[in-house]
């Protein structure tokens, strides 16, 4: 009588289907994670930011920060990793991060920056906090950590999520973090 053979690929089959459909299931161990310390002008140390990106892609975008002016501050996703002031304060972390070369504002028909967030809420005791989300970043070489890594700036006002004037209005850099992977 002749010998049947089988393919190792069918044999294989069921076995390699289940570690597959395991490894699908149970994800990588865990999401990945970003962080930095907000400083102010001073160098004193204001804050921090903590970024975790979902499964879904999105970015959660978590800031909490304490001994700034009441009302509501622009804050935005800057293109350079750095905190330096060269003429102006932050002036280090360059421009917003803008990858498709949008114009600035959340509201913008054309659409937003990369680096765009909403408004950071501080109190009447100088305590802000920020809780947002984010698709147009990832917490990747292609994004937040290209070779001259990110920077988190919280500018003096309000940015009013429009182009006009230039950055919504949000005015001078106030704080800065620079975000590194955790």
């Amino acid at each position: 009588m002749p010998s049947i053979r089988r393919p190792a690929a069918l044999v294989a089959g069921p076995t390699l289907a289940v570690l597959v459909a395991a490894s699908v299931v149970a994800g990588p161990s865990a999401a990945p994670h970003a962080s930095g310390t907000f400083i102010n002008a001073s160098g004193a140390e204001v804050g921090w930011v903590k970024l975790t990106e979902d499964r879904t892609g999105l970015v959660h975008v978590n800031v909490k920060v304490e001994g700034l002016s009441a009302g509501l501050h622009g804050i935005h996703i800057h293109a350079v990793g750095s905190c330096s002031t060269t003429l102006t304060a932050f002036d280090g972390a360059g421009v917003h991060l803008n990858p498709a070369g949008h114009e600035h504002g959340l509201q913008n028909p054309a659409g937003p920056h990369a680096g765009d967030l909403p408004n950071l809420v501080v109190d009447l005791e100088g305590d802000g906090t920020l809780n947002a989300k984010t698709d147009r970043v990832t917490l990747g070489t292609t994004s937040l950590f290209d070779a001259d890594g990110s920077a988190f700036i919280i500018h003096a006002s309000q940015d009013n999520q429009t182009n006009t004037p230039a950055n919504g209005g949000s005015g001078a850099r106030i704080a800065c973090a620079v975000v590194h992977p955790d």
